[in-house]
């Protein structure tokens, strides 16, 4: 399962079926799950642990050090969990100094895309062609990210919702929202998303009710929080839009 012009350091922990293709290159301090994948060319440094049934196509860049000027060498770590599909060219950089990147489970990452230090990216996420993360991005489960969209430092995309194409986001996107432009402007709820994902009409309808309070009536966000408080005991999906407001500390988009 090891082409023999791949070069594995003898620090490194595969385990049962793993395949590794021609020149590959597999650093110390990294392990790897069974039925993984690693495609030709691929480079992985560490400390790096990855999952189980991943796969990792050619020239992708896994576990090299951060780009942040401020890194000086300390203990930074990826951490990669199972069935992500990883395309070409893809770069997941480690943390910062005493941080770490993590990536969920069930995640398609394609082309040239790149996860930056810190970042960590929850499960079933999608990110097209050339999407970029800055440091420190939150993305959460079932969120996608379109073709040469970047994200900034600091800022949380919510579960469920959509970056479109060619979209500079600068502020939090809240759950289940659709931003795109430059800056990321509101553009109503991830409507095609949410019903891919089993959301009932009723749901989406009531969504639409509290992307109303937070969009359409000039609330202040605390009394926005106020209003889908009151929605909670018969809509409790605005648990997550609450959640997001709560925590933006940059503010969101809107």
């Amino acid at each position: 399962m090891i082409h023999p012009t791949a070069i594995i350091d003898p620090g490194a922990k595969l385990a049962n079926n793993v395949e590794v293709g021609p020149y590959a290159i597999i650093g110390p301090n990294v392990t790897i799950g069974a039925h993984t994948v690693i495609g030709s060319h691929c480079v992985i440094k560490g400390p790096t642990e990855i999952g189980e049934h991943n796969h990792f196509y050619q020239f992708s860049s896994i576990g090299e050090a951060s780009q942040d000027k401020k890194f000086k060498g300390g203990d930074a770590y990826l951490r990669i969990g199972d069935d992500n599909v990883i395309r070409e060219f893809v770069t997941l950089n480690r943390g910062g100094d005493n941080g770490e990147t993590v990536i969920g489970n069930g995640n398609l990452l394609m082309a040239y895309v790149h996860v930056a230090h810190d970042c960590i990216i929850g499960n079933e996420t999608v990110f097209a062609n050339n999407a970029t993360l800055a440091g420190h991005v939150v993305v959460e489960d079932y969120a996608t990210i379109s073709g040469f969209s970047a994200v900034r430092q600091f800022t949380t995309i919510g579960a469920y919702s959509f970056v479109a194409a060619k979209t500079l986001v600068v502020k939090d996107v809240l759950p289940y929202v659709l931003v795109s432009d430059i800056p990321a402007e509101p553009c109503g709820l991830n409507m095609v998303g949410l019903k891919r994902r089993g959301f009932s009409n009723e749901s989406i309808t009531n969504l639409k009710r509290a992307y109303k309070i937070i969009y359409r009536q000039g609330l202040t966000v605390p009394n926005a929080i106020n209003a889908l408080t009151e929605m909670l005991d018969s809509v409790p999906e605005v648990q997550l839009l609450i959640d997001g407001l709560e925590s933006a500390e940059r503010g969101v988009t809107r």
